[in-house]
């Protein structure tokens, strides 16, 4: 029996989940219906760069703290309107390297109410995975999950059977561009840096996952949605068309290419380039590029479904109404 408290006046439990990244902060407020089905109501994403200039002295910039404090006070207002009954808040790496990470949960709370719960690159890992599984058909078993975020990049093997095997890099779009990819547009020698350093990491992520055969690789977040829309030049994001998308190597060195040449000016307005990655996409297209092609994947599946579903779905759980796989 569900708690009355639990539920609203239709049997159904309507959950928040706010993801706030190194670059971009994300909402999903979705209910839950009693037969485990998972129905989005609203979601947003907004970049706002947390994690502006954190590598010089691991300190979160008072402007970016405000950009993020300002939209989570406007989610607060959507959340209150929603008939929501149970909500968590997240941060990730940028949070995790701060030193005044304190200070600023505190003044969250303070402003706006959420509980934010730092989570290390394993357990956000593990959530992502549980966004990517709940968006792909039943039959897909072994998966290779890849989430490219602002900071980090994690990596999850998902074999029945055995434990997921989780590892996360200190390699992300915000941190490669501003410590390595720092001419506009970057030089030669800053690419080779970039390539040589990405390389080092999705080594030592292979060695640790192990051998992970012809497991299917499915990458989430905005790196990589951004690249399967300027793929196929959509005019504007068409979720139907990134989810499940096929996004071949030959078409991620297609893309960085032509990225590499271009100045950030010179990116704004291409097809299905959100507006406000110009300066980060072609680290981003840099990193997912060196990933497929250490562990030789000629094609990843694209998801739209990552972290912030995640959040919810084990929300969700521990609540007592777990989603089922494929009632999205």
């Amino acid at each position: 029996m569900w708690a009355s408290s639990l539920l609203n006046g239709e049997g159904l439990m309507v959950l928040a989940g706010v993801d706030i990244g190194t670059l971009t902060c994300r909402l999903l407020i979705a209910r839950v219906s009693e037969a485990g089905r998972l129905d989005e109501l609203r979601s947003e994403r907004r970049i706002l760069r947390l994690g502006e200039g954190l590598d010089r002295d691991d300190v979160l910039l008072p402007s970016a703290m405000s950009r993020v404090v300002a939209t989570l006070r406007e989610w607060r207002r959507v959340i209150g309107t929603a008939d929501v009954i149970g909500e968590v808040a997240v941060a990730t790496h940028a949070v995790r390297q701060a030193r005044n990470r304190d200070e600023f949960l505190a003044r969250i709370q303070r402003e706006t109410g959420f509980e934010v719960k730092i989570i290390g690159g394993e357990e956000e890992a593990r959530r992502t995975m549980l966004g990517i599984r709940h968006g792909l058909s039943a039959g897909v078993s072994s998966v290779l999950g890849l989430d490219i975020g602002g900071g980090s990049t994690e990596f999850v093997y998902d074999c029945p059977g055995r434990v997921p095997v989780v590892h996360s890099v200190e390699l992300g779009v915000v941190r490669l561009t501003e410590t390595v990819l720092t001419h506009d547009p970057p030089t030669s020698d800053e690419v080779a840096t970039a390539r040589e350093l990405i390389r080092k990491q999705t080594t030592e992520a292979q060695a640790r996952l192990g051998d992970v055969g012809d497991t299917m690789c499915v990458g989430t977040a905005g790196t990589i949605t951004t690249l399967a829309a300027m793929a196929q030049q959509l005019p504007s994001y068409q979720a139907a068309r990134i989810h499940n998308y096929r996004l071949t190597l030959d078409a991620v060195r297609d893309l960085e290419e032509d990225l590499l040449r271009r100045a950030h000016a010179q990116r704004q307005g291409l097809p299905g380039l959100e507006p406000g990655r110009e300066d980060v996409i072609a680290a981003g297209t840099l990193i997912l590029r060196g990933t497929m092609e250490t562990f030789s994947f000629a094609e990843i599946l694209v998801s739209d479904l990552g972290l912030r579903e995640g959040i919810v779905l084990d929300l969700a759980a521990r609540l007592g109404r777990p989603v089922t796989r494929d009632a999205s």
